[in-house]
């Protein structure tokens, strides 16, 4: 039996208001799970208190070999710095990796959450069954993760991926990155609000009625997402995309209008067999893909 089927390893969601933690063994069998509280303010210095005392009380007796952590925000090319946090006060190159190595005595690796997200779903969730994938998160804003060859792609600088921030309307509303027509700025809940003043579930409870308007709204909200994605099957032409976040609860309404714009505006050679799937692990996602991303360091892959 080769000894890393006997190990386990620590992924860590780090969020503005929890802190989730899994002990995962290399099958991504759950063996423990914990969530505490983010410190308020969460200071780089408090969540790393936190986070620690976490995880003495998630692996007691020490038996992890490795930690992997999803940020709010980009990671450094390397895994060792969170560049950015968002919603989180202080937090600007912080050295987390390096910190929690020094304190735990485990190899330890940061990526960004969203990638976290593409990466789980990859392992154990919707995306399991392909090599190459993509995930959407379309939430408050829209985040976005690349898949290639079963390990998460993000750039020679660590921050590829940001595929909400590619540009639908140049015209379009501006967004904060500063670009303007962003798909986020069409597709992300803000923009579900902006454009309807009403939340996309109840926007799905009217829609289930039979409102046309809601029903109206969906198509439009499907043909966007839609022409957003045939720029990234163009570049990217992935096995498969996974629609995630809170948004694709509402994915019944808009994803058959999404798939009929993909067949319409992206060449048969570019999408071969591909697949459109809603997203399987929740709000575990992250966490599943940092104890993944641990494994892969942990294993050298």
């Amino acid at each position: 039996m080769a000894s890393f089927e006997t190990e386990s390893v620590i992924g860590i969601d780090l969020g503005g208001s929890a802190i989730k933690l899994g002990q995962f063994d290399w099958k991504g069998n759950c063996l423990a799970s914990l969530a505490v509280p983010t410190p308020q303010p969460a200071s780089p210095e408090a969540v790393l208190s936190a986070m620690i005392a976490a995880i003495e009380q998630l692996d007691p007796a020490r038996q992890t070999v490795a930690i992997g952590v999803g940020t709010p925000g980009p990671a450094d090319a390397a895994g060792r710095i969170a560049r950015v946090a968002i919603n989180l006060a202080g937090w600007q190159d912080i050295p987390l990796a390096d910190w929690l190595e020094a304190k735990t005595g485990r190899a330890t690796v940061l990526a960004n959450d969203a990638n976290c997200a593409g990466l789980g779903e990859a392992w154990l969730g919707a995306g399991r069954a392909f090599r190459h994938s993509i995930l959407l998160t379309l939430g408050t804003g829209v985040g976005g993760a690349i898949i290639l060859d079963g390990k998460l792609f993000t750039g020679h600088d660590g921050t590829a991926g940001e595929l909400g921030l590619i540009t639908l309307n140049p015209e379009g509303p501006d967004c904060n990155s500063g670009n303007s027509g962003s798909l986020e700025q069409y597709a992300s809940v803000r923009a579900i609000r902006r454009r309807t003043g009403l939340e996309p579930d109840e926007l799905s409870v009217r829609a289930r009625a039979g409102d046309a308007e809601a029903l109206a709204f969906w198509q439009d909200y499907g043909r966007d997402l839609g022409a957003g994605l045939a720029s990234l099957l163009y570049v990217l032409t992935p096995e498969a995309v996974i629609i995630g976040g809170g948004v694709s609860a509402s994915a019944e309404f808009f994803l058959p209008t999404v798939q009929a714009e993909l067949e319409r505006r992206v060449l048969p050679s570019s999408r071969p067999g591909l697949q459109l799937r809603v997203a399987e692990l929740g709000n575990r996602a992250g966490m599943v893909g940092a104890a993944k991303l641990a494994w892969q360091k942990h294993l050298g892959q």
